[in-house]
């Protein structure tokens, strides 16, 4: 009668008595790695700027915009309502409501250096409490919307926008890039 070793079941298994099941360590690796992934994935779409030249980007964003509602400002109005110079920048524009009561409004610019895009994003928060300060007590829809501002940086891009259809205008302006 043969005598059951160690070595006659290696023949059955492959691995001298171990089973080849994988173990959690290895499956815990592959994890992480998936995990880092798509970390960096996220990082770079939302810190990724756009090779495209800011008026296509514009354009693309204008023709999403209401134009009953808001109408084209100048570089004037970049100074007064942000403290900004249209001049110093790869290119600004500025959609405003009409009516005084309303705080609907759309920001673009594209800074030349990442030294601008935090000083453009400074003068926008700025302008949003600003608006939010003059608002409040009175008319508090418009609070509302100053509130779900949509403000977004893509590489040296800024924009923002204060509308009932500010989700509409930031989805314009993300497929733009």
């Amino acid at each position: 009668m043969e005598q059951y070793t160690e070595a006659n079941n290696a023949g059955r298994t492959g691995r001298k008595g171990r089973s080849r099941s994988v173990g959690t360590a290895e499956v815990m690796k592959y994890v992480i790695a998936v995990l880092i992934l798509g970390y960096v994935a996220v990082i770079l779409l939302f810190t990724g700027g756009s090779s495209k030249p800011f008026d296509e980007v514009a354009r693309r964003v204008e023709a999403s915009l209401d134009s009953g509602s808001l109408s084209k400002q100048s570089g004037q109005a970049l100074k007064r309502y942000y403290g900004l110079n249209s001049a110093d920048y790869k290119g600004a524009m500025l959609y405003s409501s009409d009516a005084s009561i309303s705080v609907e409004e759309v920001l673009l610019i594209e800074a030349k250096n990442e030294a601008q895009t935090a000083e453009i994003r400074e003068a926008v928060e700025r302008r949003i409490e600003q608006r939010r300060n003059d608002f409040d007590g009175y008319a508090p829809e418009q609070v509302q919307l100053l509130e779900n501002a949509q403000v977004l940086v893509r590489g040296r891009f800024v924009f923002m926008a204060v509308s009932p259809d500010a989700e509409q205008y930031r989805t314009a302006f993300v497929k733009s890039l």
